[in-house]
């Protein structure tokens, strides 16, 4: 089985946070804050206009990005955790 979104909806894998401080010290997994990066793993189509025309969405799978702290729904499919979000609740993409 396969998740695909749908229109401008993208689904993406959290990226791991590093558990060690910039001063050296590792912190307890109780500690850390969600991650707000992640990974693009599936695209939509993208967003129907209001004349009809569809406005293919601007990231693609493999991009690595930023979103908001609250941004998306989190779904569990298998034994992974997903967060599927509009493609405008993305903020930035992480480039280099």
């Amino acid at each position: 089985m396969k998740l695909r979104p749908l229109h401008d909806r993208v689904i993406i894998k959290r990226v791991e946070e590093e558990t060690t401080s910039a001063g050296g010290i590792v912190l307890p997994g109780s500690a850390t804050e969600k991650p707000a990066r992640g990974k693009i793993i599936a695209v939509g189509t993208g967003k129907t206009l209001d004349n009809g025309q569809v406005k293919a969405v601007d990231v693609k799978v493999g991009d690595e990005v930023l979103f908001g702290k609250y941004s998306g729904s989190e779904v569990k499919f298998g034994d992974d955790d997903f967060i599927v979000m509009r493609e405008d609740e993305i903020m930035a993409v992480i480039e280099g």
